[in-house]
């Protein structure tokens, strides 16, 4: 993650909106208590300090709060941070725009929720038509609004709904190759294949992931997502075989045991979509670390990627 915009022009006065990602009442040494801020916008993040700190003045503040500050950035200990001088909680007047505060999704969830909608209602298999677009239907609100994940990709505002089209799109030009494919078996694994991640991942009104529920924990988003299709499957009347061929897509996306998959693929469509959910979630993160990278230049190791340095090379034209 970059630097906050906040505090892009180093130091010296700065003034804007943004995020307390986290925030506690500490005391210096003098016995005075003080803020310590973690804030953050969808740039960056960086520390903020609210010195002889006032409860009854200054009020209260929680993760997630959008705030309004003014202070002075200055240099500690080689890091930037931001001595607050006043500061207040965000209202309906100020209109902000959330874009600029926490990373979202290159496109409306409304939108993208629509589409996948769509997609299911041209199913020709009517059992699977009904599945799908029960689960879509049950999960709304939260499909609109959550990540795909707490740090890695698409952990972003509607990041799983991004991360979900993205492998049905890839899954709709294997099907224009290898047309044999049960298309609609297919299509209903990549559009559930990450379901149980609604209850899996701890997320915030803003829709940003903190960290894994009890159930993400213990369980997992695979078993939680294939029980969630199990219930649906009953209420919809779904065939039991019909059921269980996309439990199996579920139980299988992550190809491999060592990626927490309990079963290899064992069926064609469940092989394409273990492929595509890996290249979408690879090309995500390499995307994100050549963002920062020059041409010519190497990314820092990335755990998700193996441990592996991305390089960019110099001799390719940038897109517009």
């Amino acid at each position: 993650m970059g630097k906050m915009r906040l505090i892009s022009q180093g130091e010296g006065p700065a003034e804007g909106f943004c995020l307390v990602k986290s925030v506690s009442a500490r005391t210096d040494v003098k016995g005075s208590e003080y803020l310590d801020f973690i804030l953050a916008d969808s740039e960056g993040e960086c520390a903020g300090k609210l010195w002889n700190y006032s409860r009854v003045y200054h009020g209260t503040f929680e993760p997630d709060d959008i705030i309004k500050v003014r202070g002075t950035v200055q240099i500690w200990k080689d890091n930037e941070q931001l001595k607050i001088e006043r500061i207040r909680h965000a209202n309906e007047q100020d209109d902000v725009d959330m874009n600029l505060l926490i990373p979202c999704a290159p496109f409306d969830p409304q939108i993208m929720y629509d589409e996948l909608f769509m997609i299911a209602q041209d199913f020709r298999n009517e059992d699977l038509r009904r599945l799908v677009q029960y689960l879509l239907r049950e999960n709304k609100d939260k499909l609109l609004l959550y990540p795909a994940g707490v740090k890695l990709h698409h952990a972003t505002r509607g990041g799983l709904l991004h991360h979900t089209l993205s492998v049905v799109k890839l899954a709709q030009k294997v099907l224009d190759l290898y047309p044999w494919l049960n298309g609609d078996l297919l299509l209903s694994g990549a559009i559930l294949h990450d379901i149980g991640k609604l209850e899996e991942l701890d997320t915030g009104s803003l829709g940003l992931a903190g960290a894994y529920t009890s159930a993400g924990q213990l369980l997992g988003h695979i078993s939680i997502g294939m029980s969630m299709v199990a219930q649906a499957a009953e209420v919809t009347l779904c065939p039991k075989e019909t059921a269980v061929l996309v439990e199996h897509m579920l139980l299988a996306h992550h190809g491999n045991p060592e990626y927490g998959s309990p079963k290899l693929p064992m069926i064609p469509e469940a092989e394409v979509l273990s492929v595509c959910d890996l290249l979408d979630s690879r090309l995500y993160e390499m995307q994100a670390a050549l963002n920062s990278v020059a041409p010519g230049g190497f990314s820092e190791r990335l755990w998700a990627l193996d441990n592996r340095q991305i390089y960019k090379p110099n001799t390719c034209e940038e897109k517009q």
